[in-house]
């Protein structure tokens, strides 16, 4: 028994695979078979609407834009050339910046940890008021 109102067959000229899955490519609008959807197994003409990758350079990761007919190489070579922003001395930043105030510790925090009543900023040991001495609020502090 056949079912001739079922699928479609493959837009490839050397296929022609009748297919009861056809797949519709996005930038062409042909219908394909499994073997020939991908943008070069059918050498789609529209590919370059769809298929865009944006370079991106290598020392400051910012995009490249490139326009069309550009070669990704010369465009990116000329953005490390002139534009780039890249500065060899933030490479290496330092992530623990914020060094607790209580006298005597040398820890520091990724992040800052402001006590609320003094303003100043502690580790995480030294956080609570009563780790640091607070000399910021006359109300009493309690360890709840």
């Amino acid at each position: 028994m056949e079912l001739p109102g079922l699928g479609e067959h493959c837009s490839e000229r050397a296929c022609k695979q009748l297919d009861f899955l056809p797949l519709k490519c996005d930038a062409c609008g042909e219908i394909f078979c499994k073997d020939h959807i991908r943008y070069d197994d059918h050498k789609c003409s529209s590919a370059y609407k769809k298929n865009v990758q944006v370079p991106v350079c290598p020392l400051c990761n910012a995009p490249i834009p490139v326009q069309k007919g550009e070669i990704p190489d010369i465009v990116v070579g000329a953005h490390m050339d002139k534009d780039c922003k890249y500065n060899p001395a933030q490479q290496k930043q330092r992530i623990f910046t914020n060094k607790c105030l209580k006298p005597g510790c040398k820890r520091k925090e990724m992040m800052k940890v402001v006590c609320e009543q003094c303003g100043g900023n502690f580790c995480i040991k030294h956080r609570h008021p009563l780790d640091h001495d607070c000399k910021g609020s006359s109300q009493p502090t309690s360890k709840a």
